[in-house]
């Protein structure tokens, strides 16, 4: 039964202000004491998970997943070639390389390093992560290689030279930080970062843009523009080109996390635009500047795409045009542009859809692509400089391929790669299911299990969500799940609950703050949809997330926990009446609510999961993990839950990696740990003894 309100109401009272928590100390991240409890803590849950014979099979498996050779290589356009980065067992922390688009096409192409990020880290003695490179148009053989120490969000840029293939001798270096940059031309950059004291917004991103030249010292850059210390996230400056010579530099001020001011920048100064909070900028094509919107502009709806001539915009004026606008239960899934046409990523029902659209003096054309029906498509790989991309298709059961495309035209695609079985799926099925939630939503979610299981309720299974920020759950090729779960006659479910993107602005607007309740009672619906086809039972209902999805699985296991026999809570978030004040948690405001807001303050007490723990309460044994090194949720959050389930006596596991951010991917072999450790828990709840797993 789900716990009373009521209960919960009266046992958070006292909980509510930040000189009743007795754990404040395990929110000192790198604290000597803290850190004590992290090792005590992390040794008691290792020599269980990691003793279970099952973990070294478990631990293998994944490994050789990740660092398998015949992997696909996924590509990128820059200077004319297909660049990649790539990490295997003989790299761990990854290579960044290039070949040409005609050897690509070869299935062993003869790729070229540029970077090698082991040796970089041998040689300085640090643990760089990759974070990509921004490179200068349209040459682009300028970039500035973003790299992480451990996996922060924190990183440091240093200018490198594609055609050289090494950094530029007394070139552009930018001290770690919260940052981003943008170019301006080959001697001058536009940059937010750390610049001093009063810098940073609260959640801790920068706010202040300045312009760098070649050789000049930070502390004589020039400021070109500043938003507030009050903003929930940052300002930053990005660029869109296109392959007509059109630049097009914004600036964003991102009063919210999803809405902000635009300003455009130019060498006679900064403009603001009148364009409204939600609505941002994704491609400049053909001299117009493309929009997505997440709520209505004009006469434009909320879910569409719009454009608005770059010339209009240089006036200050704002007239959008409508050039794509979803169906009922379809949503925008990614925009890329090539050098003529716009390629538009959409869902149906959750199902891949790709339209290309073309300007011309006419207006806007669509031309829908014929392809597979129950597949997710990502297209990768566009330049401005050609038609060319590079289409991949997945689904559950279906290994990822890889075709090259011109889509300005209907040719069939050339097959590029395709990725082997990771699993064996034979004898497997996929179902889509609809439950209703307690308004009479209908929530939609896969199934993935044996066409042969018997409803019994005897299927383990995993069932996993996000929930929130507009981001999507889209199927894709359950490798590691595949082999480690399924394959051994497991079943696994992907819930498309409210919070997320999947059907548009207005399924993300529909559980955002006070109205979250709905995203939790979609995910309970799903659970308890599964258990009345009998696919499963509570006792061998297993479920996971991760940040905002681990604040999911912090409040499905204290709202319901007779539902699930598991839970796995990943870098979550778990103190609501105090997010604002830990990591980057102030920037998530516009998603939450704020205790500052009396009605918001009070909604979050009563979902909060660190402060609607109780005694007494049969809850399954959770296991909860998290990273040192995350600055963006902060382990904080995971170390003091699993704190107050020790003192309340309750059952729980915690591990805490010392390495890797927010992802938890500092490198392959970390990745395998968390997969091979987090099957082991599962396997041990779901299956039980080591021999009852197929």
């Amino acid at each position: 039964m789900a716990l009373a309100a009521s209960t919960a109401h009266a046992q958070t009272a006292a909980m509510t202000n930040a000189t009743d928590d007795p754990y404040l100390w395990l929110e000192d991240k790198d604290g000597a004491r803290a850190l004590a409890w992290v090792e005590a803590e992390n040794k008691r849950t290792l020599a269980r998970l990691e003793s279970d014979p099952r973990y070294a099979t478990f631990y293998h498996e994944a490994l050789t997943i990740a660092s398998a050779e015949d992997r696909i290589p996924m590509p990128g356009q820059l200077m004319g070639r297909i660049v990649n980065f790539w990490r295997d067992a003989a790299h761990p922390q990854g290579v960044w390389r290039w070949t040409t688009p005609e050897d690509y096409r070869n299935p062993q192409p003869q790729w070229h390093i540029l970077l090698d990020l082991d040796a970089l880290g041998k040689a300085e003695g640090r643990k760089w992560v990759w974070h990509g490179a921004t490179c200068l148009p349209p040459e682009e053989r300028l970039c500035l290689v973003a790299l992480s120490e451990g996996g922060e969000d924190a990183q440091t840029y240093c200018e490198f030279d594609l055609a050289a293939g090494r950094f530029v001798d007394g070139g552009f270096v930018l001290p770690t930080s919260k940052q981003g940059a943008t170019w301006i031309d080959r001697d001058t950059l536009l940059v937010s970062r750390d610049w001093g004291q009063g810098t940073m917004t609260a959640s801790g991103y920068p706010f202040v843009v300045k312009m760098v030249k070649r050789g000049q010292p930070l502390d004589q850059a020039r400021e070109v523009f500043r938003g507030e210390p009050g903003d929930q996230l940052g300002t930053y400056a990005g660029t869109f080109t296109d392959g007509q010579g059109h630049r097009a530099v914004l600036i964003e001020r991102q009063k919210t996390f999803f809405g902000s001011d635009k300003l455009l920048w130019t060498a006679a100064g900064v403009r603001p635009l009148p364009i409204p909070a939600r609505v941002r900028a994704t491609a400049l094509l053909d001299g117009q500047l493309i929009f997505e919107t997440s709520e209505a502009w004009g006469a434009v709806p909320a879910g569409a795409l719009a454009a608005v001539p770059l010339t209009a915009l240089e006036r200050g004026e704002a007239t959008p045009r409508a050039i794509f606008t979803p169906a009922a239960r379809q949503a925008v899934a990614g925009v890329d542009s090539t050098r003529h046409h716009l390629v538009v990523q959409y869902t149906d029902n959750v199902r891949g859809r790709v339209a290309v659209l073309t300007p011309g003096d006419g207006g806007w054309t669509r031309r829908d692509m014929t392809l597979p029906d129950n597949m997710i498509f990502g297209v990768m790989g566009t330049s401005d400089r050609n038609d060319r991309a590079y289409l991949a298709t997945t689904g559950f059961l279906t290994p990822t391929t890889l075709v090259e495309r011109d889509v300005g035209s209907t040719a069939a695609p050339v097959p590029v790669k395709a990725l082997p079985a990771r699993f064996d799926a034979d004898g497997l099925a996929v179902d889509q299911f609809e439950a209703t939630s307690s308004d009479g939503t209908r929530i939609p979610y896969f199934v993935v299990h044996r066409r042969d299981a018997v409803a019994d309720g005897n299927t383990p299974t995993l069932m996993t969500a996000y929930g929130g920020f507009e981001l999507p759950m889209l199927p894709s090729y359950a490798a590691t799940v595949g082999k480690l779960w399924l394959e051994r006659g497991g079943a696994y479910v992907l819930a498309n609950i409210r919070g997320g993107g999947e059907f548009g602005p207005a399924w993300h607007d529909a559980g955002r703050k006070t109205k979250r309740q709905l995203i939790y009672d979609d995910f309970a619906a799903v659970a308890k949809d599964l258990i009345a086809r009998r696919l499963t039972s509570p006792a061998k209902l297993g479920i996971y997330g991760g940040s905002n999805g681990g604040l999911l699985m912090g409040v499905m296991f204290n709202q319901h926990p007779d539902l699930w026999k598991a839970v796995t809570i990943q870098v979550p978030l778990l103190d609501m009446l105090r997010y604002e004040q830990i990591a980057a948690g102030a920037s998530w405001v516009d998603e939450y609510g704020s205790v500052a807001n009396p009605a918001e303050r009070a909604f979050l007490a009563k979902i909060s999961p660190y402060h609607n723990i109780r005694k007494g309460v049969g809850y399954p044994e959770p296991y909860i993990w998290t990273t040192t090194k995350d600055d963006r949720v902060g382990p904080q959050h995971a170390r003091k839950f699993a704190a107050r389930l020790k003192e309340y006596g309750l059952p729980y596991l915690f591990f805490e990696d010392t390495a890797g951010g927010h992802s938890g991917d500092a490198d392959i072999a970390q990745g395998a740990r968390l997969q091979a450790l987090q099957m082991t828990y599962f396997a041990q709840k779901l299956w039980g003894d080591v021999t009852s797993a197929r």
